[in-house]
């Protein structure tokens, strides 16, 4: 099996890129793709994930981590209820929040705060301090992973005695496709 953020870098222009920032380059998506094989290898990763982590992805989660990897900007809790199909019921917000908590939870997928919105992880196989770029025109997102970040996070906690619990970093801007529309 490919692992997610293979998928998500190497095969696809998604919606959340991991970013290798010793490439010197940041890539994100394409505006336009489609990843259908892609999504369905990511759920099967996730299953497997939940599987050897003891934990159960519900029919209901796995509803929700779906419309994550199928969008290309991040969700609000709302427009997830809205888009998920469980048949003749609709979703109460508590279910939505739920599976998004157990989501997180088991590093399948992010809170960005600043867009009060939640995205699907590309790197679920390891726990990661989350770095974001978001676009403030279309609201693209791309996750990277640089260690040098993370690291001046954890050593600046450590000098002042503060224990991190989470991560996380959002920086707004513009992204290369709406950057060259602005020229």
């Amino acid at each position: 099996m490919v692992p997610l953020f293979q998928l998500l870098y190497g095969y696809t222009s998604g919606p959340i890129r991991e970013i290798h920032m010793d490439a010197n380059t940041v890539e994100f998506p394409a505006p336009q793709h489609d990843h259908d094989a892609c999504v369905a290898d990511s759920l099967a990763q996730a299953e497997q994930s939940c599987r050897d982590q003891g934990v159960r992805l519900t029919p209901q989660r796995r509803a929700v981590l779906e419309i994550l990897l199928g969008q290309h900007v991040p969700l609000g809790a709302y427009d997830i209820m809205d888009r998920v199909d469980w048949g003749s019921r609709r979703p109460a917000p508590v279910q939505i929040y739920r599976a998004l908590d157990f989501l997180i939870e088991q590093g399948l997928a992010h809170r960005i705060s600043s867009l009060n919105a939640f995205t699907a992880c590309c790197r679920p196989d390891k726990p990661h301090g989350a770095q974001f770029l978001i676009c403030r025109r279309c609201h693209a997102v791309a996750e990277m992973t640089d260690g040098g970040i993370d690291a001046a996070i954890l050593g600046a906690a450590a000098r002042s005695g503060f224990a991190v619990d989470t991560r996380v970093v959002e920086v707004t801007g513009l992204c290369p496709h709406c950057a060259a529309r602005a020229d």
